[in-house]
């Protein structure tokens, strides 16, 4: 089992704005992202009886689940050394049999001989998504006035993807868009074999009346705190939902003993500025490339 870090190499306590990420560090993110990964990719096999396409390269995994799913990527590539060009070609020959593109999602701090192998290869740059992290070091606050928060259990699965797909669906138009969407049906299989992963918390907010308006998500492991997702449905941004969902898993972490909370956002994306404002620092950010065929 990894060892987390310590607080020390993080960044000096109440600083988290002078957070450096080593590769150390970048790793440990990494491999969380690629365990996270492949337990969905065996959940999704198992519960849909599909022959999902899961292989190890260099460190990360390629996932080909089904057509359109969020799952479909390569992870984690760049820690443990160049990558083989012949164990790369034959992820790319599995992929494209099944009527797939590889998009591969390569860290900043990964080997610096990947990416100029993928664009020999014929990837092209689509996108970036930056990684933000902050230790976990104090409580966190209080529920903004009117809204309450709950973990969602097993009779509230259906509700809590609703919410979830339909706030991923009206995506925020601050920032630099997504170079990718995806159609419901896609989106609700990846939430429901996400939900159903070990260690995966679930999390509803409410409003005064009791309805639903966001959802929000975590997975606890190895000292690192992955806040895997949050949505608001569009009527009710802006109201302090977000900022609910953000401060209870990092309250939730802290008590779980991680010491590390990461998220994912798109650049200059409304998420990342409410994380900047929670403490977060950018460590790095992922190139996205992409080869069709």
């Amino acid at each position: 089992m990894a060892v987390a870090p310590t607080l020390p190499r993080l960044a000096a306590e109440g600083d988290t704005h002078g957070m450096f990420a080593s590769t150390e560090l970048a790793a440990q993110i990494e491999r969380a992202e690629v365990e996270l990964l492949s337990a969905c990719a065996r959940g999704c096999a198992r519960r849909r009886g599909l022959d999902v396409y899961a292989a190890p390269l260099a460190g990360g995994l390629a996932v080909h689940a089904i057509e359109g799913s969020p799952l479909n990527k390569v992870a984690g590539l760049g820690f443990h050394g160049p990558v083989d060009a012949g164990a790369l070609a034959e992820v790319e020959r599995a992929i494209f049999a099944r009527g797939g593109a590889v998009q591969v999602e390569l860290s900043t701090v990964a080997d610096p001989s990947i990416a100029p192998l993928l664009c020999r290869r014929g990837y092209g740059l689509v996108g970036f998504e930056n990684v933000l992290g902050r230790p976990l070091t104090r409580a966190e606050g209080s529920a903004p006035p009117g809204l309450s928060i709950e973990l969602a259990d097993d009779d509230a699965l259906d509700l809590w993807i609703d919410v979830m797909v339909t706030g991923f669906l009206a995506p925020d138009s601050e920032g630099v868009a997504s170079h990718e969407s995806f159609p419901r049906a896609a989106l609700t299989a990846a939430m429901t074999d996400v939900a159903h992963v070990d260690g995966f918390r679930r999390y509803l907010v409410r409003d005064r009346d009791g309805r639903v308006i966001a959802g929000g998500s975590a997975r606890f492991t190895d000292g690192v705190a992955q806040l895997c997702g949050a949505a608001t449905l569009p009527a009710w941004r802006r109201r302090g939902a977000q900022t609910l969902l953000l401060a209870t898993r990092l309250a939730d972490a802290a008590k779980a003993g991680c010491e590390l909370a990461v998220m994912t956002t798109q650049p200059a994306s409304k998420s990342m500025a409410n994380a900047l404002r929670r403490g977060f620092a950018l460590l790095y950010a992922r190139a996205v490339l992409v080869r069709e065929s």
